[in-house]
């Protein structure tokens, strides 16, 4: 089982980015530690997506350091699953389940599949909640369906951070409550990040909410702040399995704060 302690896997040090000469991000600092179920909410066109492509290495800061597993993006992201929003494919590429999970162990070079790449594809099945769609066409399965097969694929990897962009987009109660089902059971053994324009609920699961926003006094640029939680009474209670919080954005934490969910003092 893993436990949230105080291991830093991410580390954003005074990271600034602009788009040719527009900036976005001035100087934006904060950390995750092993074991933290993080939700990095913002409206649309916040820099959720800006800030999420520095994470992965497919964009480098213009000033600042980022450091993923100790090291540059672009390795640390090795050990990172990564659970696309939108996922282009055939409809008419006869790929079954297994098949689109199978791809999530495949490496440059890799000409056939092990008994351990098999046994990873098999626990990445189970842990998803999909097993028993296999040997089903990817086509034939609902959106729902295919978000979890989606998790699965990046499960296959055995990464050590799992992110998944807008998991909820376009997918009714249902298939929700069993993807928050699934991640609640990953959460004892992955690092798990979530991205979202949902500024006013997320998931009890939850450890830390990090929030985009405009900069006070400077509008435009982006700062990221840590926010408290607490238990939501007036969500819909078809959010998040009927598990739901609420986010609190007049309070904030310091990124120096550890543990989520308001442990901390205010600043």
């Amino acid at each position: 089982m893993l436990v949230m302690n105080d291991t830093v896997i991410l580390d954003f040090d005074r990271v600034s980015f602009s788009y040719d000469s527009v900036p976005v991000l001035d100087s934006v600092s904060f950390h995750l530690h092993r074991g933290e179920f993080t939700v990095l909410v913002g409206t649309n066109g916040a820099g959720k997506t800006t800030v999420l492509k520095l994470i992965l290495g497919l964009l480098e800061p213009s000033a600042g350091e980022i450091r993923l597993f100790g090291h540059q993006p672009a390795t640390g992201r090795a050990k990172t699953g990564y659970v696309p929003q939108f996922a282009d494919y055939d409809p008419t590429f006869p790929v079954t389940v297994r098949g689109v999970v199978r791809m999530g162990r495949l490496t440059p070079g890799k000409r056939r599949f092990s008994a351990e790449d098999c046994r990873a594809i098999d626990r990445a099945l189970e842990h998803s909640g999909v097993s028993d769609l296999a040997d089903r066409p990817y086509s034939a399965l609902s959106g729902g369906q295919r978000r979890r097969v989606l998790v699965a694929r990046a499960l296959a990897a055995e990464p050590e951070l799992l992110i998944l962009d807008e998991p909820t987009a376009n997918m009714d109660s249902e298939s929700e409550a069993r993807l928050f089902e699934t991640l609640g059971y990953l959460k004892k053994s992955t690092t798990i990040m979530i991205v979202t324009h949902d500024t006013g609920f997320v998931s009890s699961l939850t450890d830390v909410v990090l929030c985009v926003g405009d900069r006070k006094g400077r509008a435009g640029t982006r700062d990221i702040v840590r926010h408290r939680t607490e238990p939501a009474t007036n969500a819909p209670p078809e959010r998040f399995g009927g598990r739901a919080a609420r986010v609190l954005h007049n309070s904030a934490l310091p990124d120096s704060c550890c543990g989520g969910n308001g442990t901390g003092g205010d600043r």
